[in-house]
């Protein structure tokens, strides 16, 4: 029987995601939003190689972009030549127009399925329950947690009312 991407996503990504989630909320106090703050930390911690990688091709990328603004000066006229240039450049720098990118596009689906592993956590309805079972590893520790609960300081997790302070907050923390 062939999986299906829908399948793989849920195998690879969501279902280790999820159960990750349950299980630090188990050690971390039965608290949603630390067990949150912990998965984060877990994963910038696997994907730190990455962000190195990314961070160092666009420094790599700035520092060249006098250069590249010579080389369309000069070569404007001529598209290929400008091209030939600017790989000469690339090759001599040892950096990837790419460089930047492939990191990112890696790293993307890790952050989306923490998203939707998050939103199907905080079941709040006995359908969406249901729903949840299909992703559980057979784990005592996990069927021991359900229901999770949805507090995180002041607010409730599961009600979208709240959901509009969140990116306030996160704004303000990060100004």
């Amino acid at each position: 029987m062939a999986l299906g991407i829908g399948d793989i996503w849920n195998l690879i990504i969501m279902q280790p995601i999820i159960n990750s989630l349950i299980v630090l909320y188990s050690v971390l106090l039965q608290n949603f939003g630390l067990a949150i703050i912990g998965l984060t930390i877990v994963i910038r911690g696997l994907m730190y190689p990455l962000t190195t990688k990314q961070l160092h091709a666009t420094k790599t990328m700035q520092a060249l972009q006098p250069k590249l603004s010579e080389l369309q000066k000069k070569h404007a006229k001529d598209k290929q030549k400008l091209a030939q240039e600017q790989m000469r450049l690339y090759k001599e720098s040892g950096v990837s127009p790419a460089g930047c990118l492939l990191p990112m596009l890696i790293q993307l689906p890790i952050w989306i399925a923490l998203y939707w592993s998050i939103i199907r956590v905080l079941a709040v309805v006995p359908e969406d329950f249901l729903g949840l079972s299909k992703y559980l590893y057979s784990w005592p520790v996990v069927y021991s947690m359900l229901p999770l609960g949805s507090g995180f300081l002041w607010l409730d997790l599961a009600v979208p009312d709240s959901w509009l302070v969140l990116p306030i907050l996160v704004g303000g923390t990060m100004w």
